[in-house]
């Protein structure tokens, strides 16, 4: 990969943050609620209508990748890894750092880690589709970083 492919991934890459928090806040809280509500009112099975979302971010991360290989475009291909390196960024971060799905990542010493997992906890404490904040995953809201320190001083 060129220089200026490397820098549009990593372009792409930080670009999705606006991009998911524009689509979590616009559409999953607005009229895709209808697939979004089971993020956060809880049903039973391992998989939920939430889940589908991986689609409709992978769908044009994969059509770049595909139409860019198939066309020699390494812009087209630099774009798609930047969504899809945002994407496991987010498997990663969301599904196993934020709602801890492995029991040695419930305890951090990083503040910034601990307010990235306060501002999820703070989006999830409405349960409807109205009343929401914090509608990013990366980008946390100085406030929380503020809280996180107040409560690491206070337990020390």
């Amino acid at each position: 990969m060129s220089t200026l492919e490397i820098s549009l991934m990593l372009l792409t890459f930080f670009a999705m943050e606006g991009t998911a928090w524009l689509a979590h806040r616009y559409l999953m809280h607005g009229f895709l609620w209808f697939l979004h509500e089971d993020h956060h009112i809880k049903t039973p099975g391992a998989l939920e209508k939430n889940d589908s979302f991986f689609l409709i971010f992978a769908i044009p991360s994969w059509l770049c990748i595909m139409l860019g290989s198939f066309n020699h475009n390494g812009i087209s291909v630099a774009i798609g890894l930047g969504i899809a390196l945002y994407g496991l960024a987010y498997a990663i971060v969301h599904e196993v750092f934020i709602h801890q799905r492995l029991p040695f990542l419930r305890k951090s010493k990083s503040v910034y880690w601990e307010a990235v997992r306060l501002a999820h906890k703070m989006h999830h404490k409405t349960l409807g589709k109205e009343g929401s904040e914090n509608f990013g995953m990366l980008w946390v809201h100085p406030k929380y970083i503020r809280q996180v320190r107040a409560m690491k001083s206070a337990n020390t």
